[in-house]
């Protein structure tokens, strides 16, 4: 009975985690039927942003949002919660980026909605026209991230599957977004944007609940990123987010140059200042860090976008307090208290618990279907519920 037990509390594991990869059903239909109205509507067609903002894009007076996503849904809930807590949305400009298959859905939904008085941008990868080392250096990329990935699925073990405890990253970073080119794409935001010197990084699955005004507006003191490093909890409080929980330090490469006790920043709500991460090359440091992980067997880290990050922006993190975002929201139990929850600017869902999940954890869901427009006829058409 004990084996029986254990073998169904395994299968359980899987299936859940399994369901994290799926794309829901109304969400699907959410985008076809988005699809259809950007060809028969031409207001779905309409530029964005309209004509007379293009000049925003640009201006650095304005704060700059920048979203890389294939969900709509997703996308709206980040514009409309932010847009919605703004002390002065008049100076928000969001650009969001998005691949060639969601483009149409993605700029119908835009176009038809409303979120002035901010500015709205979408913008596929297919309109990019960039310089071919742009090009073969995003192809490289995200073929190392397929050989990371391939390599640490080939070498799982039985007891790997057991979605608990330390086994439970183990499921985590087989995840499709390691492999996702949206998800990787962040090292590439300085040649998405070459106009822009400052913006503010948003992953899809946050909802933001404050005034983020004089998060755009903090110096980062020559620094490239500003991130939240410590936690709620107190200082050095960061359990399973610490360098050992990421990289590989049986690799002199690797313990020679980091503490495996150190504090992994949170990845999802940053400030970037691009003209700094122009002026330290971030972007070809990434790249040495893949090249080199090849030449080690692909064993430094595990899959995932923030392991290679650590390493190419180590010294260049201006820490900012954990008030700003509270992470972890996607997992299966929740550790953060009500107070925590209250208090923090932005709420990010990180882990396979997506609020727009079956599987998302109803303690929290509320906090983001709170910015779902459920009377918007697409959203009924394709039944999606909070």
């Amino acid at each position: 009975m004990e084996h029986e037990v254990q073998s169904s509390r395994q299968r359980e594991s899987i299936y859940w985690h399994l369901a994290s990869h799926g794309v829901p059903k109304s969400l699907h239909c959410l985008c076809l039927k988005l699809a259809e109205e950007y060809a028969v509507n031409a207001m779905a067609r309409s530029r964005l942003p309209s004509p007379e903002y293009v000049s925003h894009l640009t201006d650095p007076s304005f704060h700059h949002v920048v979203l890389l996503t294939d969900n709509v849904l997703a996308a709206s809930v980040v514009v409309s919660s932010t847009v919605q807590n703004s002390a002065r949305p008049e100076k928000l400009v969001f650009h969001i980026v998005t691949d060639k298959k969601t483009y149409t859905p993605m700029h119908s939904w835009f176009a038809i909605n409303s979120f002035r008085p901010a500015v709205v941008e979408v913008k596929g990868l297919h309109q990019y026209d960039w310089p071919q080392e742009v090009n073969v250096g995003v192809k490289e990329m995200l073929e190392a991230h397929r050989l990371i990935w391939s390599h640490y699925y080939k070498n799982l073990k039985h007891e790997d599957f057991e979605y608990e405890g330390e086994n439970r990253r183990c499921l985590e970073v087989l995840s499709p977004s390691c492999l996702s080119l949206m998800n990787h794409l962040r090292i590439y935001i300085p040649e998405l944007f070459p106009d822009l010197n400052k913006i503010l990084f948003l992953d899809d699955d946050v909802v933001v609940q404050h005034d983020l005004s004089s998060l755009l507006e903090l110096d980062l003191n020559g620094k490239v990123v500003g991130a939240v490093v410590g936690s709620s909890c107190g200082d050095n409080c960061c359990p399973g987010r610490k360098y050992k929980d990421y990289l590989n330090f049986s690799y002199p490469i690797i313990s020679s140059n980091f503490d495996h006790d150190h504090c992994a920043w949170l990845y999802g709500m940053n400030v970037l200042d691009l003209e700094a991460w122009r002026r330290t090359n971030i972007t070809a440091t990434y790249h040495k860090w893949l090249k080199l992980n090849l030449k080690s067997g692909l064993e430094l880290w595990q899959p995932g976008a923030l392991p290679p990050a650590l390493l190419a922006l180590d010294g260049n993190v201006h820490p900012i307090d954990p008030s700003w975002h509270v992470a972890e929201l996607g997992q299966r139990s929740l550790e953060a208290h009500e107070e925590t929850l209250k208090s923090a600017a932005v709420l990010h869902f990180s882990g396979p618990a997506k609020p727009w999940l079956e599987i998302g954890l109803p303690e929290v869901r509320g906090l983001w279907s709170g910015h779902v427009n459920f009377s918007n006829k697409f959203i009924r058409k394709c039944r999606i519920a909070g």
